[in-house]
């Protein structure tokens, strides 16, 4: 495994979202409360992005090209050639709610959630967007809904409510319905909160723990297969990227932190990355 290392000082405000377009060759990225998609050329370390006119939070690519975004006011669409958005499909989340987390499964549909912007003191939602652009609401009564992640045969849903310091697994039906809910990883009494993750071809969890200073790899029963401390305090997701998915992006967040704290940790908000020694699954792209 390599040493984890800084591939974009961005000092994002809210660092989530990464997800890796093969046909581009670019890491993705959100600023949340910055309103802003980043990227990075894998290849060449180049960098990038586009200022939004709403918070998003989470995005794949399309077959068509460009990207699908899950933001603030619905589902949009990004053409990374131009910057220019369209929104497809205009919904209300809510006053004060937003997107926040989100991926694409391995049948193509689009999961995401929303929350309260005010570090979810009012409960949110879980979305599937499919391919169709119908949109459902699958769950609520969910915080900060995080992780948003599928296994490999679609099967399984892991879903973490950052708030509660839980991460749950339910079974996916094949209509997309949720149930046989049951507790993967119970954090209730230690330091930090399952955030973000991203699972490897050997179906282990990769989770960024906020305010943990480290991600962890899960094996499927739960256990602790490796810690990776991280230089920043609140790593928020992780998404596999490269053209052989062998490298672990890591984004993070300088939102909240005191002067002191930012300080002591002047790569705050950046993105990170490292080879773990083993590869991410490959996604499909958004057909809608």
């Amino acid at each position: 495994m390599s040493e984890v290392r800084c591939v974009a000082k961005s000092a994002d405000i809210l660092g989530e979202g990464p997800v890796w377009s093969a046909a581009e060759g670019r890491l993705y990225w959100f600023d949340i409360k910055g309103r802003r998609l980043n990227w990075l050329v894998h290849a060449t370390g180049a960098t990038g992005g586009y200022d939004l006119p709403w918070r998003a939070s989470v995005a794949a690519p399309r077959t068509r090209g460009g990207l699908i975004l899950a933001t603030e006011a619905g589902i949009a669409t990004l053409d990374t050639a131009t910057g220019a958005t369209e929104l497809v499909v205009p919904m209300e989340l809510g006053p004060g709610f937003r997107s926040n987390d989100g991926k694409i499964d391995a049948r193509g549909r689009l999961w995401w959630s929303s929350m309260d912007d005010d570090g979810g003191k009012r409960t949110g939602v879980l979305f599937r967007t499919d391919p169709d652009l119908s949109t459902h609401q699958v769950l609520d009564d969910i915080h900060i809904a995080n992780t948003v992640s599928v296994s490999a045969d679609g099967r399984l849903m892991y879903l973490a409510d950052s708030a509660r310091q839980v991460i749950w697994t339910f079974t996916i039906s094949d209509d997309g319905r949720l149930s046989d809910r049951r507790v993967f990883l119970d954090m209730s009494g230690q330091a930090g909160a399952p955030d973000g993750s991203a699972i490897d071809a050997d179906g282990f969890l990769w989770n960024a723990q906020w305010g943990a200073w480290r991600l962890v790899r899960y094996a499927p029963d739960g256990s602790v297969d490796r810690t990776i401390p991280m230089p920043v305090e609140q790593a928020s997701s992780c998404a596999f990227g490269g053209p052989d998915l062998a490298t672990l992006y890591v984004t993070s967040a300088a939102e909240g932190l005191s002067p002191k704290a930012r300080a002591d940790q002047p790569l705050a908000g950046s993105l990170f990355a490292f080879e773990p020694g083993v590869r991410g699954l490959a996604l499909p792209a958004f057909a809608g």
